[in-house]
This record gives C-alpha cells, structure tokens and sequence, in this order.
C-alpha cells in the first residue's frame, strides 16, 4: 500500500513537472509572439523583446518642419523610433545604418523616425546628417525631451520598435548596426513580412 503511494506521488509529481514544463514552452511561444527571438543576432542580441507589448506614448514633439506633432502620425506603419543627439558618438555612428534601412523597407508599411532628444538646433542637427550623408530620415526634436521621457529614455541612442497602433514591441539601448539581415529580419517580422 505504502509503495503503490509512493508510486501515484512519484506519478502525479512528474505530470506536474511536464505540465510546468509544457506551459513553460507555452508562455514563451506567447511571450514572442511574433518569433523576434531567434531573428537576433549580432548588436541585435541586444533588443529587449517585450513579453506584452508596452504602451507608446502620445506626447508631442516638434516635426522637421518646425510644427507640432505626435506619433499618431505614423499610425498605420511599423515605425524604428530613434533617440539621438547631435554630441553622441554612438548615434554617429549608427544613423548611416538606420538611413540604409530606411531606404531598403521604409514606404507606406514602414519608417525610420529619428527624433533628436535634448537641446540639438536645427542647424546643427543639419549638419550632422549632412557630414555623415544622411538624407532620407526626419530631422524631428523633442527639446523638452516630453517624449523621451514618456517612452522612459535614459541615455542615447535608444531605439523602440512600435507597431502599427504605436505600441512597443521591442528596444535596444545603445548604438547598433541597423543594416544586418537581422535587423531587416526583425523589421520584417514586426512588419508581418516573411523573409
């Protein structure tokens, strides 16, 4: 009697080891739902991928063109939201790779939205696009860095990924090489494109 116990313990423990297990493998299915985990490779290991999307922000910020403006503006679009500033290094060096990528899948389903953070005049902010030849992304500012403080940067560059309804997929702090086949892979996926 005592053994046959132990035996419906030992039983009933191990289907409840493979239930932990399975749901273990169910919760990080649904935690990636779009499979961005495995597309990371190189400066992409470093994206955070959120198990729920995160909520955007409706803050507003000034375009390119000096008006006001939030990133409702870019609903409908999977957008790669960048923080930048005119004096960080890092942000130097990875803007050519976001402009790539903009001129390789931006257009109706996606763009590259750079905003700089901070005091950057627009002068300035010209001119740093203009000696690294960026051409193709908006030179938008957030000077009261309302935004950026909203989507809770810290430090630049910081680069979100948002949805269509503007919600936060993913995000990468730091400077990264947005022109790899993973990141267009990631970009991709969050667009609903295969390949």
């Amino acid at each position: 009697m005592l053994e046959t116990l132990a035996r419906m313990r030992a039983g009933l423990a191990y289907i409840a080891l493979a239930a932990v297990a399975n749901a273990g493998l169910t919760l990080s299915a649904a935690a990636d739902p779009l499979g961005l985990e495995p597309l990371r490779e190189g400066d992409m290991r470093k994206l955070t991928v959120h198990a729920e999307p995160q909520p955007g922000s409706d803050a507003a910020f000034e375009s390119a063109d000096g008006g006001e403006m939030t990133l409702a503006a870019y609903e409908g679009q999977v957008v790669l939201l960048n923080f930048w500033a005119t004096w960080c290094a890092p942000c130097r060096h990875e803007m050519p790779a976001l402009s790539q990528l903009q001129t390789e899948l931006g257009g109706e389903d996606f763009a590259v939205v750079t905003v700089a953070a901070g005091r950057n005049a627009p002068a300035a902010m010209a001119r740093f696009f203009d000696e690294i030849a960026v051409d193709n992304l908006p030179l938008h500012r957030d000077p009261q860095q309302s935004l950026a403080r909203e989507m809770g940067v810290l430090g630049l560059p910081v680069t979100i990924l948002l949805d269509r309804d503007g919600t936060e997929l993913a995000r990468l702090q730091g400077g990264a090489d947005w022109a790899t086949d993973s990141a267009r892979a990631i970009v991709r996926a969050a667009m609903g494109v295969e390949g």
